[in-house]
Order: C-alpha cells, then sequence, then structure tokens
C-alpha cells in the first residue's frame, strides 16, 4: 500500500466491511463468451478450502512485495498448504503510481496461460527492486519466460496482442467494486485487510472465520 507516511502507520489499521461478492465475481462476459479470467492458473490451495482469500496485489508496490517475503510463506504453510485456504491473485495495477505495474501484471497473466503464473508471480517480486525503475522494462520482462522454462516467443506474442489486457482491467474494475481502494488489499470472506498486515492479523481474522464455517 503506498503510503508516502510509511509502513508502520498502517500496521495496526485493520480496515473491515461486509460487500456482497468477491473481487473476481464483478467480472462481467464479453460479447463472444464468458471472461477467462485465468482464476486456476492463480489460485492456490484445494478448492473445497473452508476459506477464500483474494489477494488484490499491484506487482510493483513495495508494499505488495514486502507482504510477499514477510507474510505469504506463513499463510503458505498454515493455512494454503493444511487445506484451511485457498487464496486467489487478483490485479490491480496503480498505474499513477507505478507505471511498469500494468506491464508487469501483463507478464504474469500471460505466462499463466503458459502454467507459470506462480513461478513468474514470485520472480516479479524477488526482482522488484531490479525492473520496477526502468523506462522500458520490455526486454527483462521477456527473460522471466526463460528463467521459468516457458516460451519467450508465446509472451512476446501475448503481450504483443494484449490478449490479456481486458482480464487485467476486469481485475481493476472488480477490486475497486468490492471496495479496494489501495495496494496490497485482501478480501476473506465480506472482509477487507488492508495493507501489508503481520502474519498475526492475518492470523486473526482467518482462525475466527475458520471457526465459525467449520463447526
Amino acid at each position: 500500500m503506498d503510503r508516502r507516511t510509511g509502513l508502520r502507520a498502517a500496521v495496526t489499521a485493520l480496515a473491515f466491511s461486509t460487500l456482497a461478492a468477491g473481487p473476481l465475481a464483478a467480472q462481467q462476459p464479453q460479447a463472444a463468451g464468458p471472461v477467462d479470467d485465468l482464476r486456476a492458473e492463480r489460485t492456490r490451495g484445494r478448492d473445497d478450502a473452508p476459506v477464500t482469500m483474494y489477494e488484490i496485489s499491484d506487482f510493483q508496490c513495495p508494499f505488495c512485495g514486502q507482504f510477499w517475503r514477510e507474510t505469504l510463506p506463513s499463510i503458505d504453510r498454515d493455512y494454503v498448504a493444511t487445506g484451511k485456504l485457498r487464496l486467489i491473485f487478483v490485479n490491480m495495477p496503480l498505474t499513477d503510481l507505478h507505471p511498469n505495474a500494468e506491464p508487469a501484471a501483463e507478464v504474469a497473466m500471460c505466462m499463466a496461460r503458459q502454467h507459470k503464473f506462480w513461478q513468474v508471480h514470485n520472480l516479479l517480486f524477488r526482482t522488484q527492486d531490479h525492473w520496477a525503475d526502468l523506462k522500458n522494462p520490455a526486454p527483462y520482462f521477456l527473460t522471466l519466460a526463460d528463467s521459468v522454462h516457458g516460451s519467450r516467443s508465446e509472451l512476446q506474442a501475448c503481450l504483443t496482442t494484449k490478449a490479456t489486457r481486458s482480464l487485467i482491467e476486469a481485475d481493476f474494475d472488480g477490486s475497486r467494486r468490492s471496495g479496494a481502494t489501495s495496494t496490497p488489499t485482501f478480501y476473506i470472506e465480506g472482509t477487507l485487510i488492508v495493507g501489508a498486515q503481520p502474519f498475526s492479523v492475518f492470523k486473526q481474522v482467518l482462525d475466527s472465520i475458520i471457526a465459525v464455517k467449520t463447526k
């Protein structure tokens, strides 16, 4: 979450509201058929997990990178791997703040079509400091296909035709309708957690929801 006042001002701020639908539920069908949102490719965890969490994120957002480094490993270990949580990634590139965020999202979604979303997701956050300030990140982004043993030519074709641009725009619009105004924001069963909160905040919320849904 980009705030000039710094990260720690948001650490204890847990914002929540009851909403009607998740970020991807708002995506509308196109004239030629339903939107292929590649949901399976950007999902971690079991389909029958009792709780679903949407991670609304921007690949260039430093606080999203912080969540990836400091909090996601614990959520993966204690909730995703144990079958308690299904995690779905949703794109919300804040292009006014992060000019390379939308191209990064396109790379991730194009590589999702090659079943490489999570590998590229991890690389984008791991190398964020390298590409975030590049005036032209495209040459670097193309190398990511090689890094995950994907097809560079397929990635190039996908980017050239902007094949996933409408998907990313639908993600963004759905996120806004679900109440997100900044990144990262996490939508969990009608609750919003705003910012790169510590694992203890997620644990409190997830344990409470799981206890209600599994009793």
